[in-house]
C-alpha cells in the first residue's frame, strides 16, 4: 500500500504525504512539527500541543470546537508530543468520516483540514500571547503527568534506566521535560517560540483515504498557506555510535514489594542499517513474545520474574531488558538473563523460536494495514529514521534472517547500564 505514497511540497515548504486507499471509510490527517530534543526546549515542546488544542481563534474553547466536530459527523482531533530518537515531534491528528458514504461531495475533507489548520496555524492569541489561563492549566496538568509516572514502577524504572544511560545525550531528556522548567514558561514567550517553530522547522502533513490527489493538494494549499522562511532548519541526526568505556550500575530505593531490574544495551544498529530487520528478529527471540527465551527461561522455567521482556528503541539503537523480580534473587536472575544473550550470540536458537518470532513480527506488520494511524506512524518512523521501508520490504527482510545474521547483530550489542529499583523497608519514598 505504501508504494503508492505521493509527495508534494506546499509553496511554504510543508511536505504533503498522500496515501490513497479505498480500504477505510474515513479520511485521516496527521501534521507533525519536528524539533530537536533538548533539555532547554523539552517542556515548551510538550506544553504547546496541549495549549493549542484548548482553543483557536475560530474555536476559542473546548465546547465550541467539539460542536464543530459534531457537525462533521463526530470527527475527532488530537494533539500530543512524541519523542523519537533525539527528535521531539509535535503531533496533531484529525479523522473524519468519508464524504462518499454521506453524500457531502468533498465538504468533510475541506472542513476537517480547515479545523486542523485552525488549531495548528491560527491559535487563540490575546495581546501577543497565548491565553494565560490555558497555559497555566496545561502546565499544571503536565506536571501532574510527570509526577504520576512514579505510580507505575514498571514505566518509571525503564525510563530511569534509559535516562541514566543517556544522561550526557539528548535522548536522556524525558518526553515531557523537567518539572522545574515549567516555572520559566510564560504565555508570551511560549507564543513567540511557537511562531518561530512554525516558521523554521520541518513540517510533514499526512493524508490517507480514498480521495483524488489533486483534491488533497488543493485543500492543503488553501489551509496551510501561512508564511515560512525559505530554508528549513536542519535538525541534527540522532547519535547511535556512542562508545562504552565501562558498564555503569545504579540502584534506587522505594517503598515497593517487587524489585525492578532493567539492563540497557547499545545495539549500534539503526533504521538505515542493513541488519535492522535482523535486530527486530533478535529482540523478538530474546524477549518479544510469550515463546521468547527470557519469558520461557527466566519467568516460566526458573520462576524468577513476574514479568520479563526486551524492548527496542530503533531510532537511537538501544535495547532494554526489563524484569520484575524478588530482590534476593537478583543475582540468579542476572545469570539466567546473561545466559540467554550468550545463547543468542552463539546461534543457539531453535527452529521453533526462529519461525514463531518471524511469524509474530510479520503478523504485527500486517496489522498496520488495518489502521490509518498505524500506517501513518509506520511511514513516519521511516522518515525519522532516514530509510522508508514498504511493508513488503520489511516482511521479506524478516523472512530472510538466519542464525548467522543474528550472530552478527549479537556481536554488536554491548551492555551499557544496569539499573535496579529495590524495596525500602520502612520510611518514605
Amino acid at each position: 500500500m505504501l508504494e503508492e505514497c505521493s509527495y508534494h511540497y506546499l509553496p511554504n515548504g510543508i511536505r504533503l504525504i498522500f496515501m490513497p486507499t479505498d480500504k477505510f471509510k474515513t479520511i485521516t490527517m496527521g501534521l507533525f512539527i519536528y524539533q530537536e530534543l533538548t533539555p532547554k526546549l523539552a517542556a515548551s515542546n510538550a506544553l504547546l500541543p496541549s495549549v493549542l488544542e484548548k482553543g483557536s481563534r475560530l474555536y476559542p474553547d473546548y465546547l465550541t470546537l467539539q460542536r464543530e466536530l459534531e457537525n462533521l459527523y463526530g470527527a475527532g482531533i488530537g494533539a500530543d508530543i512524541m519523542k523519537s530518537g533525539e527528535k521531539h515531534i509535535l503531533t496533531f491528528t484529525m479523522e473524519t468520516a468519508h464524504d462518499q458514504f454521506l453524500g457531502e461531495n468533498g465538504r468533510l475533507l475541506d472542513e476537517g483540514m480547515s479545523i486542523l489548520g485552525s488549531v495548528v496555524a491560527d491559535p487563540l492569541v490575546v495581546d501577543g500571547a497565548f491565553r494565560e489561563d490555558y497555559v497555566r492549566q496545561e502546565k499544571n496538568q503536565l506536571i501532574k503527568d510527570i509526577r504520576a509516572m512514579l505510580n507505575d514502577k514498571v514505566i518509571y524504572s525503564l525510563e530511569r534506566c534509559l535516562s541514566l544511560m543517556c544522561e550526557e545525550e539528548n535522548y536522556g531528556v524525558y518526553r515531557l521535560g523537567r518539572i522545574e522548567d515549567y516555572d520559566f514558561i510564560d504565555p508570551s514567550g511560549l507564543y513567540s517560540y511557537y511562531r518561530d517553530l512554525l516558521a523554521r522547522n520541518p513540517i510533514d502533513l499526512y493524508v490517507i483515504g480514498d480521495i483524488k490527489h489533486d483534491k488533497v493538494i488543493e485543500a492543503a494549499e488553501k489551509v496551510f498557506n501561512f508564511p515560512r522562511h525559505g530554508e528549513q532548519m536542519k535538525l541534527p541526526a540522532t547519535e547511535i555510535m556512542r562508545r562504552i568505556d565501562k558498564v555503569r550500575y545504579h540502584e534506587e530505593e522505594m517503598l515497593i514489594n517487587q524489585a525492578k531490574l532493567v539492563l540497557g544495551y547499545r545495539t549500534y544498529t539503526g533504521f538505515q542499517d542493513d541488519l535492522y530487520c535482523t535486530l527486530q528478529v533478535y529482540s523478538g527471540i530474546l524477549g518479544g513474545f510469550p515463546h521468547s527465551k527470557l519469558f520461557m527461561n527466566v519467568r516460566e522455567n526458573a520462576g524468577l520474574a513476574y514479568y520479563t521482556h526486551s524492548r527496542l528503541e530503533p531510532h537511537k539503537g538501544l535495547m532494554a531488558i526489563a524484569s520484575g523480580i524478588n530482590y534476593d534473587q537478583r543475582e540468579e536472575a542476572r545469570e539466567i538473563i546473561d545466559r540467554q544473550l550468550e545463547d543468542m550470540a552463539s546461534g543457539n536458537i531453535s527452529d521453533a523460536e526462529l519461525d514463531n518470532t518471524k511469524r509474530g513480527l510479520i503478523n504485527q506488520l500486517r496489522s498496520k494495514q488495518d489502521s490509518p494511524s498505524k500506517l501513518i506512524s509506520f511511514h513516519l518512523d521511516g522518515s525519522i529514521g532516514g530509510r522508508t521501508y514498504t511493508l513488503e520490504e520489511l516482511t521479506a527482510g524478516i523472512e530472510a534472517v538466519d542464525r548467522e545474521d543474528i550472530k552478527a547483530v549479537a556481536e554488536r550489542i554491548k551492555l551499557d547500564t544496569v539499573y535496579l529499583l529495590r524495596p525500602r523497608k520502612g520510611g518514605s519514598n
